[in-house]
């Protein structure tokens, strides 16, 4: 066998609608998104578990286990970013998914012109090895962050967060480069980005003793500053 039969898919799409599903996965391939199709909560939480997609796209409301509870359980077992659709009547169990870990909500019938940056943003390819910065260490296959060794846990969000600053690591990162990349948007709420960041750098200062901090440069952005001598305030 090729190597190609070895790789996980790019997409797990979950929507009980066959039809629907069954355009939208013709859409993604067309697009070079590999996408495998399930129909059903449960059978979405089996097919992540055997197939490891690189990310999953959950239609509201979805039988048999909710898109919350399904992001929720992905986001402990399995850590991979996930997306939510509904249309504006379902938009209360789009929402508890978001509130669960969802990445982003997204419409339902899909634009998979909205979807395709999100889903580049979230699984975009990376160099083999861990990602290290200071003294944290990013397992950016596994979902897994290290401080001095120490296992700090972090939702796919603020993962992919920390994961962007450690990136551009000593630079400043404009709120509004920070909300492209990561929600795909330049309209989020300004609150939103902010408790993110302040839920990281707890972790990282409390948990993680580390000595690399996230400063906040007033009227600019945030850059991510890694030394012996750093106060972590």
């Amino acid at each position: 066998m090729t190597p190609e039969v070895h790789r996980p898919p790019d997409l797990l799409l979950a929507d009980p609608d066959e039809e629907l599903a069954a355009k939208a996965m013709t859409r993604f391939e067309n697009a070079g998104v590999r996408t495998i199709v399930c129909h059903d909560g449960a059978e979405a939480l089996l097919q992540v578990g055997a197939r490891h997609p690189r990310a999953v796209l959950l239609a509201a409301p979805l039988p048999v286990v909710g898109a919350a509870c399904v992001t929720e359980l992905i986001a402990r077992l399995h850590p991979v970013p996930v997306l939510v659709a509904a249309s504006p009547a379902d938009a209360a169990e789009a929402t508890a998914a978001v509130s669960a870990g969802a990445i982003a909500f997204v419409a339902h019938p899909y634009r998979v012109e909205e979807i395709l940056p999100l889903l580049m943003a979230g699984t975009r390819e990376t160099p083999e090895g861990p990602l290290v910065v200071g003294d944290i260490e990013l397992d950016t296959s596994g979902f897994h962050v290290y401080v001095r060794g120490r296992h700090i846990y972090l939702p796919v969000r603020e993962f992919r967060l920390l994961r962007y600053l450690m990136e551009h690591a000593n630079r400043v990162v404009t709120r509004e480069e920070l909300t492209r990349a990561l929600w795909g948007t330049d309209t989020l709420d300004s609150n939103t980005l902010t408790v993110h960041i302040r839920r990281i750098r707890t972790k990282l200062r409390d948990e993680g003793k580390s000595c690399c901090t996230i400063e906040a440069i007033r009227g600019m952005g945030y850059r991510m500053d890694c030394g012996p001598a750093s106060s972590g305030t």
